[in-house]
């Protein structure tokens, strides 16, 4: 939660309209991290008229740096600054050849959304240190005491505070203590030496003009390099970091929560790595490694070890986080799922002639396949929908492997300390590979001994990095905060995981082929459900004054109901209920009257026939009901045309869900319409959970 973007110009001269312009554009590109306030922080002048003293510091009387805060979206603060720099007369012409620049957008968790609370959070009068914050200090109360009784102010709620003030106290002991040659990273090496918690930050201060310093530990942050005179012929140099370091030509750094905000810039990015500090200045990048056991020794602060870095190539396209003709993201990303599936296919199924073999190939689990085979239990830990998806694959799993399986909501097995064993198999489901209670749940079961996979839905994140082996689901940039295209891939990803496990048996061979067959006609079935759209929106119109919806599913489609309920909840904001049809009886039932609108999952599979029962019972009791049913089954399911009938296209039972979904995300979105609730910013929600 929260997105921090920073931008800094090098050589290159930009007046003061574009440096604005590109703050807000990276915001804007971040606002599903976070939407519930904003800030930025620019210069008042150019460095080069103000006066700066021997050691290139300003002056006590140099202009501090502008911030600006506003409560609610990027728009507003974009309407604030305007409505500033026009009542203080700011040149928005003035020229900068280099300037460092801070943006953040904030979800709330310390202090209600308000200006004071928003970032940049700062060191105090004259903005001697500024920061922007992904993430929780978890011991913030302990900081704040201490520096209140070393005489700081503080004006706002937040964690964040405490850490430019921290450092403004540690730079003020430096020099105090004589230490003139303190840097800017010696600096912020000591403020993370007192931090606990999760955090991505980013510093920027008067004293060290034009440079910008990035650190992080759990929170994610990558760093975008844009040289604007580039030589391609440079052959092995192109993404040498320490070659574009030295090079002293123009260029342009961007430091990101995530590669949305950088990839219409550039494709050269850097994934900063869990306690690593990057300081840009001068137009180059050094890396320094955080030790914790360095601290202050004697009068000198801690001179840290040098790391030497390669920039990646961004494999995202600019297309990929735009609208195109959708009104929203969570539209686009429904409608993209045929396209998003087939590409977390590719490559991975075979499917020869009729002398060949029909296989799965997971190159990042190769090499830890027996393992898994012989593991005494498979564990799938996640939160949310990245829960949902496994709970879906979990029969496939069991049934192909023959291993048992359980299930781990990531807070809760952290809090319980549940049993992990050298002998089981723990696989992380992360869309971000970033979420908090699961990076926890991941460091736990690593400390156990056990198996750690990882399947996430972005290449280096946390998770990916962390973890033994694992499978990138592939499914593209996924901007809605509630998860569409990420679930479906994710379930996808399993089935091919239970596939590989239980391909050295023979038994299920023709199991298996008949599920590889529906894997590659998969995308096509999704494409004929998604001409229920408009179906979907009627029947939404029939639910906008409703106040509660119950869904029921069973076996593979229990994970339905609750992915269903779940989109439903989060984004139309109407209270909705996943429930597992076999437990109607056991309470359930007493909430079924004629007003109470149900949908039942029955779709043909080995449940199909409990379900009919359970549709019985319910009309009995005169129950509101919407069916969800195979193709050609509406007479079957529904008992005297008394309900409503969702027909659906029939797959493999397992990968049923994947189908089934599709009406209920497209429900959850006219529903969210209709009601006239923001789609892709759900109230109190945010796409990226980096805190606890």
């Amino acid at each position: 939660m929260c997105g921090t973007f920073a931008y800094l110009n090098y050589n290159v001269t930009r007046d003061r309209r574009f440096i604005l312009e590109i703050l807000f554009n990276g915001l804007r590109r971040l606002e599903y991290r976070g939407y519930d306030s904003a800030g930025i922080s620019i210069d008042s002048s150019s460095p080069s008229f103000l006066s700066a003293d021997p050691n290139g510091q300003f002056a006590d009387s140099a202009p501090p740096p502008l911030v600006f805060r506003q409560e609610g979206n990027i728009e507003s603060l974009v309407k604030s600054v305007y409505k500033d720099v026009a009542s203080t007369e700011l040149n928005l012409e003035e020229p900068f050849s280099v300037h460092a620049g801070l943006a953040h957008t904030r979800w709330a968790t310390h202090g209600e959304p308000s200006p004071k609370n928003s970032h940049p959070q700062t060191s105090g009068a004259g903005n001697e240190f500024l920061v922007v914050h992904n993430g929780i200090i978890t011991n913030y109360e302990v900081l704040k005491e201490t520096l209140i009784r070393h005489g700081f102010n503080f004006e706002s709620d937040t964690d964040t505070e405490v850490i430019p003030k921290l450092a403004k106290y540690v730079f003020d002991k430096a020099n105090e203590e004589g230490d003139q040659t303190v840097t800017f990273s010696q600096v912020v090496l000591e403020v993370m030496r007192h931090l606990e918690g999760a955090y991505a930050l980013i510093f920027k201060s008067r004293h060290y003009p034009n440079e910008l310093i990035a650190c992080k530990r759990g929170s994610p942050l990558l760093l975008g390099v844009k040289e604007l005179s580039e030589d391609t012929s440079s052959g092995a140099s192109f993404l040498d970091l320490k070659f574009i370091s030295e090079n002293g030509r123009p260029k342009e750094l961007f430091l990101s929560s995530d590669a949305s905000a950088v990839v219409e810039h550039t494709k050269k990015v850097l994934v900063i790595e869990d306690g690593e500090v990057v300081h840009l200045k001068d137009g180059g990048v050094s890396i320094l490694k955080f030790e914790n056991d360095k601290g202050k020794h004697g009068s000198a602060l801690s001179r840290p070890s040098s790391v030497q870095r390669a920039l990646s190539f961004l494999e995202m396209e600019v297309e990929q986080i735009n609208k195109g003709k959708y009104d929203h993201y969570m539209q686009k990303e429904i409608h993209e799922q045929p396209e998003s599936l087939t590409t977390t296919m590719r490559g991975r199924l075979i499917r020869g002639g009729s002398c060949k073999a029909k296989t799965v190939l997971l190159g990042g689990l190769k090499d830890h396949i027996k393992t898994i085979r012989r593991s005494r239990r498979i564990v799938f830990i996640g939160c949310g929908t990245s829960y949902n998806a496994a709970l879906a694959a979990r029969p496939i799993i069991e049934e192909l492997s023959g291993v048992p399986v359980t299930m781990e909501i990531a807070s809760d097995l952290v809090d319980r300390q549940g049993p992990i064993y050298r002998e089981d198999t723990a696989v992380f489901v992360s869309q971000s590979g970033e979420t908090a209670d699961t990076l926890l749940a991941l460091e736990y079961a690593l400390e156990n001994g056990a198996l750690c996979v990882g399947i996430t839905n972005t290449v280096g994140s946390a998770i990916a990095r962390n973890t033994h082996c694992g499978i990138h689901i592939n499914a593209g940039c996924e901007i809605g905060v509630a998860s569409t295209k990420a679930y479906t891939s994710q379930i996808v990803v399993m089935a091919m995981l239970a596939l590989a496990i239980g391909d050295d048996a023979i038994s299920s061979q023709a199991r298996r082929e008949a599920i590889i067959d529906g894997l590659f006609d998969l995308p096509n079935k999704v494409r004929e459900a998604l001409k229920l759209d408009q179906e979907m929106k009627d029947l939404a119109k029939l639910l906008i004054a409703e106040q509660s919806l119950l869904v029921f599913g069973r076996g593979y489609n229990f994970a339905t109901a609750l992915e269903g309920a779940l989109k439903v909840k989060e984004v139309s904001l109407m209270h909705s209920e996943g429930i597992l049809a076999g437990e109607m009886k056991h309470g359930p039932l007493a909430l079924v009257d004629e007003n109470l609108p149900i949908i039942v999952i029955a779709t043909r599979d080995a449940c199909f026939s409990k379900q009919q029962s359970v549709i019985q019972q319910l009309h009995a009791r005169k129950g509101r009901l919407i069916v969800m049913c195979s193709k050609g089954d509406a007479a079957s399911v529904c008992p005297g045309e008394s309900c409503r009938v969702i027909e659906v296209p029939q797959v493999e039972d397992c990968l049923q869900p994947v189908v089934n979904i599709i009406p209920l995300q497209l429900l959850a979105y006219h529903l969210t319409v209709l009601r006239g609730h923001n789609v892709d910013q759900p109230r109190n929600l945010a796409k990226s959970v980096t805190t606890q």
